[in-house]
């Protein structure tokens, strides 16, 4: 903490330290969460897409996007829109089932558009991920939130 009782680093950016829950909601100073991902870390995509399906699947959405956000970060220039797009899926999932829909509609449909003109890399199933959105920001709009890990997608 700083002086001024803020959650922030040396050099003033936020540190985010508090427990989190399997959505990725903060929860209070003390209470026990889930772990959060470590961030930074470099994988190959296939580990990428490994790593973010166990997650999904566990019903974490929010962790499985900061796993796409790395690879983002870190991949090469042709392929962050990708892997953009894969953590907009994610997160549209997480805001789905944190009760923003129309949020997490919009964020499922933005992602499928973001990941649209590539050619399932890695195993990646394009098609099937850009109907699985598409479906779950119809049903997310109209009929509220759901449960992030009955509507995990699969990936490959």
């Amino acid at each position: 903490m700083t002086q001024n009782g803020r959650d922030r680093d040396s050099e003033g950016r936020a540190r985010s330290a508090r427990p989190r829950d399997g959505l990725g909601r903060p929860l209070a100073y003390g209470a026990v969460g889930v772990e959060r991902q470590p961030e930074g870390v470099v994988r190959t995509p296939e580990e990428t897409v490994r790593e973010a399906q166990r997650l999904l699947d566990a019903g974490k959405p929010f962790h499985a996007h900061e796993v796409f956000e790395d690879a983002w970060k870190s991949g090469p220039e042709d392929e962050r829109a990708l892997w953009r797009g894969l953590a907009q899926l994610a997160v549209g999932l997480t805001h789905a089932a944190r009760g923003n829909t129309a949020g997490g509609a919009r964020l499922l449909l933005r992602g499928a558009d973001g990941i649209a003109s590539y050619r399932s890399p890695y195993g990646i199933d394009i098609a099937g991920l850009t109907s699985w959105a598409g479906e779950l920001a119809a049903r997310v709009a109209a009929d509220g939130p759901v449960d992030a890990s009955a509507e995990a997608p699969h990936l490959t």
